[in-house]
């Protein structure tokens, strides 16, 4: 199935998105990274206006500011393990939480993320029967944006408890596949530290 196909396609299945801000910022100096804004609108708010037309429903996952997250008009979860353990704790907890066959996680500082995202996950992940989907721009893995399987989540509940904590590591155990984004790296930036933020808010706002 080629990507064009599944957005066009009535019989793919209900997705939930997951919008990952569960993190420390420690690269942001500890601030909440979601919360912190671009051109006048929080980083998280850019994701879900990017994902939300791509899936049948949002949960954001989020260890502190609950209150600010929840006004943004979507459920939000903590992650059941204790502290800041990492995304794939949030995904863990997405994953039990879903009603839905597939879940889309995303980063909470990724606000330019394409309007195909999903459409082209769900392509590769039912063309090669893949347990998990991630894209790849200019020869680059994004392996914190996946579609996947929810019955991964028997898989991660695993790696976690035997303290497993890497991204990378946990999806190498599945059936992986890699969509190619060509030289689409811009959809991907994502926003770890003060300087990069500072330098996104002062292009010009058509950039």
């Amino acid at each position: 199935m080629r990507y064009s196909d599944a957005m066009n396609d009535t019989r793919m299945p209900p997705v939930t998105g997951l919008i990952l801000a569960g993190g420390e910022g420690r690269r942001m100096g500890g601030q909440d990274k979601g919360l912190m804004r671009l051109r006048g609108r929080p980083l998280a708010e850019w994701v879900l206006t990017r994902i939300r037309p791509q899936v049948s429903e949002v949960l954001i996952s989020a260890n502190r500011n609950l209150e600010a997250y929840g006004a943004l008009g979507h459920p939000v979860l903590r992650d059941r393990t204790g502290g800041f353990v990492g995304p794939l704790a949030g995904i863990a907890r997405g994953l039990l939480e879903t009603r839905h066959p597939l879940l889309l996680a995303v980063p909470c500082d990724t606000p330019f993320l394409p309007d195909d995202l999903m459409a082209r996950l769900y392509a590769a992940l039912v063309g090669q029967g893949a347990d998990l989907a991630v894209p790849v721009a200019a020869g680059r893995a994004q392996h914190a944006i996946c579609l996947m399987r929810t019955e991964v989540g028997a898989s991660l509940a695993d790696y976690l408890a035997r303290g497993g904590r890497k991204v990378q590591e946990w999806q190498a155990m599945l059936k992986r596949v890699s969509v190619d984004f060509g030289e689409e790296a811009a959809f991907f930036v994502n926003i770890n530290r003060p300087e990069q933020l500072a330098a996104l808010e002062a292009l010009p706002h058509s950039a």
